[in-house]
């Protein structure tokens, strides 16, 4: 059973070191995923695969609430440049980026799960 508190602290962990993360870039962001991740597993408990689980969902839901964001703001910047067309093809081109970079996010978090959740035990 999916423990949503232990998925929502975990997400809104990765959304606050997420903030920090623009400091060192790239490190920064794969940081902040694990972290969120060891968050979520460690407060659901239950083992490595019950944390990992946590992890992935508390990434996911970072990822794709950052995805949302962004395929908004590129659908307006598209709008504005291009006019109806570009509105569209940029808000599609940036939505297919930021899904792929959610599940990236994704991945590193349920490895960081993992982690909390074999601590947790």
């Amino acid at each position: 059973m999916t423990d949503w508190r232990a998925v929502l602290y975990g997400f809104v962990t990765g959304v606050a070191v997420g903030l920090v993360a623009f400091a060192l870039p790239v490190v920064g962001h794969v940081g902040s995923g694990l972290v969120a991740g060891v968050v979520a597993g460690f407060l659901a408990g239950g083992g490595v695969l019950s944390g990992a689980w946590h992890g992935l969902l508390a990434g996911a839901l970072g990822g794709l609430v950052l995805a949302v964001l962004f395929t908004v703001a590129g659908t307006a910047l598209g709008l504005v440049v291009g006019g109806p067309v570009g509105g569209v093809l940029g808000g599609a081109g940036v939505l297919v980026v930021a899904i792929a970079i959610a599940v990236v996010a994704a991945l590193d978090s349920a490895l960081g799960g993992a982690i909390g959740g074999f601590v947790a035990d």
